[in-house]
């Protein structure tokens, strides 16, 4: 009989999508009409639960399942007979009445009742000390809120200093969108079944989810094909760099700068001239031909002592900026702007040139304060908002924004007509139709530059001729990796400069493929 296979943390679902709950769930009964009984998919579940419990704390007993009602509940049992059978002590609290179980979770509760294993009400217990707890609570069928006593044994599980597996998703988390629904189970582990869902990557799931596995239950790949066939909306993929970089191959060996591209980076008001020279380096540490950067007049000499490959211009009107805007491959336009007239009439000169343009900080500020400015732009756009940037776009509250940011992203490229980069945790990728997740990164990252960095990075992407859509996710995941080496050294203190310094290693796979 087929075994379910465990894949580490940095592994994803076949055809390397994320997935919606709805779509898990199409997965599973594909996977039944190819002959898999639904039960067996249940028992293999239970299986790989049990063999990751015993592969990652075999010290810690007894082994206490917290069991919901549904199929999650189900997983669980399977998991507590099996553990019975082994002879390991095991015992199960239930938040659901077993008799009120059905198909094959009511299955799942038999076989535990056979194995003798001991089924409880819970009614505020705390796990022993040194036990291991599996979460089969409530899995990816949750809908609203975390109902109260579901909440308790959340919290119970929470405050205890155990290790905890969560079966699927953490209880109280969304699988679509990753947000805390009142209360969530914060896991050591989470093992994740058929197909990985994309709210496992983002947003509060970066603090639930623990380290995370995957177990594909030994359904067909037909199934997934099956599946990709149809409209996969709302599917997500994620990110691979090291697939990306070897997709796009070493330079010709007749390389020359021009060939290479030019980045005009535009922005540096007073007071915030670090911004566009962190953008500049980037752009030429991530391979562009050559940088320039139209700044105020008074920062040239402070830039040219801190990065003299940069090509630094003093411009003080828009006049003044229309030579360089048409020498650029592509422009960056935003880093340390400003929303004053100065910044204002640099953007408006920056979206009539029509170049492949790259939108961050204020020049976003600003155009969300007149919408109608963008649409005056021909060429090529990307969008590369915070969250906060990206509610103001949207005209809505940061919070209703963070609640499902991958409708955010898709509703900002389809409103502004651009490629737009969603920041924060678990960085989020809409162009066209096409959703796209960024899963590296770290805490280290939230420090001032660390935004500037990446429009740098990607503009350079562009400059060497990808296209938007490309350097959008290259960008994004080279920027990830970069950050990640340079927390090696610790994520308090860590510099956007630090990230800058770990780029060229990066970009040439170095590090990346290492």
């Amino acid at each position: 009989m087929p075994q379910p296979q465990l894949s580490p943390r940095k592994a994803v679902a076949p055809e390397q999508l994320l997935y919606t709950a709805a779509q898990v769930r199409e997965l599973d009964r594909l996977a039944i009409a190819s002959g898999i009984a639904g039960f067996e998919l249940m028992r293999r579940a239970g299986q790989a639960a049990f063999d990751l419990v015993q592969q990652c704390w075999p010290d810690h007993s007894p082994i206490e399942v917290f069991c919901g009602g549904g199929n999650n509940g189900g997983d669980g049992y399977v998991l507590a007979a099996l553990a019975a059978e082994a002879g390991l002590p095991v015992r199960v609290w239930a938040l659901a009445a077993p008799a009120a179980l059905g198909g094959d979770a009511a299955l799942a509760w038999q076989w535990a009742q056979r194995a003798g294993v001991a089924v409880t009400p819970w009614r505020g217990e705390l796990p022993a000390e040194n036990s291991v707890v599996v979460d089969a609570m409530l899995g990816i069928g949750l809908r609203g809120e975390v109902r109260e006593q579901y909440g308790l044994a959340i919290q119970a599980i929470n405050t205890t200093n155990v290790p905890v597996l969560a079966i699927d998703t953490p209880s109280g988390l969304c699988s679509d969108t990753g947000r805390i629904l009142g209360l969530a189970v914060r896991a050591s582990q989470t093992l994740s079944f058929i197909g990985l869902k994309r709210g496992l990557f983002t947003l509060d799931a970066l603090d639930c989810v623990g380290e995370l596995s995957f177990a594909d239950l030994a359904v067909p790949r037909d199934v997934y094909t099956t599946l990709a066939a149809a409209q996969l909306d709302g599917a997500v993929s994620h990110l691979n760099l090291p697939a990306m970089l070897a997709q796009w191959g070493p330079r010709p060996r007749n390389a020359h700068k021009g060939l290479a591209g030019h980045v005009l980076v535009v922005g540096g008001d007073y007071g915030m001239a670090g911004a566009a020279l962190l953008a500049a380096s980037a752009a030429a540490r991530s391979g562009a031909g050559l940088v320039s950067c139209a700044t105020r007049p008074e920062h040239i000499a402070a830039l040219v002592a801190a990065r003299p490959e940069l090509m630094a211009h003093g411009v003080g009107s828009a006049h003044e900026l229309q030579p360089l805007l048409a020498k650029a491959s592509v422009v960056v336009v935003g880093p340390g702007l400003g929303q004053q007239a100065w910044g204002k009439e640099l953007l408006v000169a920056a979206l009539a040139a029509n170049k492949p343009t790259l939108f961050d900080a204020d020049a976003l500020n600003l155009i969300a304060s007149e919408p109608q400015l963008l649409f005056s732009h021909d060429g090529p756009r990307i969008l590369t908002p915070h969250p906060g940037e990206a509610a103001r776009l949207l005209a809505c509250s940061t919070a209703s924004l963070q609640a499902d940011r991958f409708a955010a992203a898709r509703m900002l490229a389809q409103r502004f007509a651009a490629s737009v980069l969603l920041k924060g945790a678990g960085t989020v990728v809409a162009t066209d139709a096409a959703l796209y997740l960024c899963s590296g990164g770290n805490p280290g990252m939230a420090s001032g530059g660390m935004g500037d960095v990446l429009s740098g990075v990607i503009g350079s992407l562009v400059a060497q001729g990808l296209s938007p859509q490309r350097a959008i996710c290259l960008g994004v995941a080279v920027h990830a990796e970069a950050a990640d080496i340079a927390a090696e050294a610790g994520e308090r203190g860590m510099l956007a400069s630090d990230v800058i310094d770990q780029l060229r290693g990066v970009i040439n796979g170095y590090a990346a493929l290492s």
